[in-house]
């Protein structure tokens, strides 16, 4: 197999709501702010080639550019185009060649760039025409019934888009199907019910973080979003994910982080976690089953 760091559309979000808790002056030494007071983000993809004997699987698709303007301002996505699309083509693909998109969740920042970019007088159109779309069930029912304090993260036209494709595959445990076992997942409900979090291969493989770690701040236990539903129990969550990765010497993959795709984990010896070893990309890169 080989692995891609693929990049989306980006960010620029307040870091009060990126840092939950956390005072800014201690934020703010890992991600500066603006004069609005937002945090410059990534909406970053992961790319494998060769799984379960030769499929092409995206892990997420960013943001992408399917907002209309006055809303890609409010939310802060900096560019018009499908940054996304141009990243494949460099990388030698397009999203006709994908098997296989893995959702961890449908918040737009992870889901958007399934969508067309937006324009005038056409409606949301779904992308990659022959990819299966691999989603959590508890995560895939949350999209549909949303609760009011996060009805507005989900795009409403997504989930009837999804199952009206007819590749939508549900997933209740550590495999799936068509992935097979080169894929394993793991559930976690703090931000949202139904993360899957999704690793790939075993001892020098990859755990795609999704919004439990976005970035290389969250790597400390106690930080968390104010995005996060429940964010003791996300805590909680990410102290199990970290013990097992750094256990089994899986690296981990950032979705968010605007200058680190990956990293090696290590722990100090008051128990702290951090990064070692960190890349800003990754370009067809082997890893092993």
């Amino acid at each position: 197999m080989r692995i891609w760091s693929i990049n989306g559309n980006t960010q620029a979000l307040d870091g009060g709501a990126m840092f939950g808790n956390a005072p800014k002056a201690v934020w703010q030494k890992w991600l500066p702010a603006d004069a609005a007071n937002r945090v410059p983000l990534a909406c970053r993809a992961l790319l494998v080639d060769g799984i379960a004997g030769g499929k092409r699987v995206l892990f997420e698709a960013g943001i992408g550019a399917f907002f209309e303007p006055k809303l890609r301002e409010r939310y802060g996505v900096v560019e018009a185009d499908h940054v996304l699309l141009d990243s494949l083509r460099r990388a030698g693909f397009t999203h006709d060649d994908i098997d296989a998109v893995v959702l961890s969740h449908l918040h737009f920042d992870h889901a958007g760039g399934l969508l067309a970019a937006w324009r005038e007088g056409h409606g949301p159109e779904l992308l990659f025409p022959n990819a299966r779309f691999v989603v959590s069930r508890a995560g895939f029912e949350r999209a549909k019934r949303p609760h009011p304090r996060d009805r507005a993260s989900y795009i409403p036209e997504l989930p009837g888009l999804l199952e009206a494709s007819g590749r939508l595959e549900l997933v209740d445990g550590p495999h799936t199907p068509s992935l097979g076992t080169d894929v394993a997942f793991e559930f976690s409900d703090g931000h949202t019910p139904g993360l899957m979090l999704a690793t790939v291969g075993g001892a020098g493989g990859v755990a795609y973080c999704a919004d439990l770690i976005p970035g290389r701040p969250w790597v400390h236990v106690p930080i968390t979003m104010g995005y996060d539903r429940y964010p003791e129990l996300l805590i909680d969550e990410k102290q199990r994910f970290l013990d097992d990765k750094l256990a089994r010497g899986v690296r981990l993959f950032f979705t968010h982080d605007p200058k680190c795709a990956i990293a090696c984990l290590a722990r100090d010896n008051k128990g702290r976690y951090g990064t070692l070893d960190e890349r800003a990309e990754i370009e067809a890169e082997p890893i092993a089953a």
